[in-house]
């Protein structure tokens, strides 16, 4: 299991991770965008959202960061946009933990299959930290 740091950003953030892969000296990262997602028959994406950076990461010093824009009318507070995200391949470690998490918390998105994780989940536990729970498979973008 890993605990890695996820930053939102408010639609700069493309630049924002080629900018941190530039500082780090690593690889250029390979960015998923909301467009590329698989269409929902029950939803049309806004032309807006298209082209803003669902998914990206970067290895920097050993340690995983996930990027990604907040979704156009999401809520977005500079200094706040950071959340923790568990990555487990045990589906029973990350259930109990999202159980636990979400004791005295808000739930954002209840446990489900997406089309990167057979679970994923969203929570702000009690005390206010933001926590996405993903079940880790090799069809997960990186």
């Amino acid at each position: 299991m890993a605990v890695d740091v996820y930053l939102n950003f408010n639609g700069n953030c493309r630049e924002a991770a080629e900018f941190y892969a530039e500082v780090f000296k690593t690889e250029k990262p390979q960015i998923m965008t909301f467009g590329e997602a698989p269409p929902s028959p029950d939803y049309t994406l806004p032309e807006e959202a298209k082209d803003l950076v669902m998914h990206t990461r970067l290895n920097i010093s050993g340690s995983n960061v996930m990027f990604s824009d907040v979704f156009p009318g999401s809520p977005f507070i500079e200094g706040n946009n950071i959340s923790l995200a568990v990555v487990s391949k045990d589906e029973n470690e990350i259930r109990s933990a999202f159980e636990a998490l979400k004791e005295g918390g808000k739930v954002g998105m209840e446990l489900q299959e997406t089309f990167w994780s057979k679970c994923y989940g969203s929570v702000k536990d009690k005390f206010g930290i933001e926590w996405q729970l993903s079940l880790e498979t090799d069809q997960m973008p990186q």
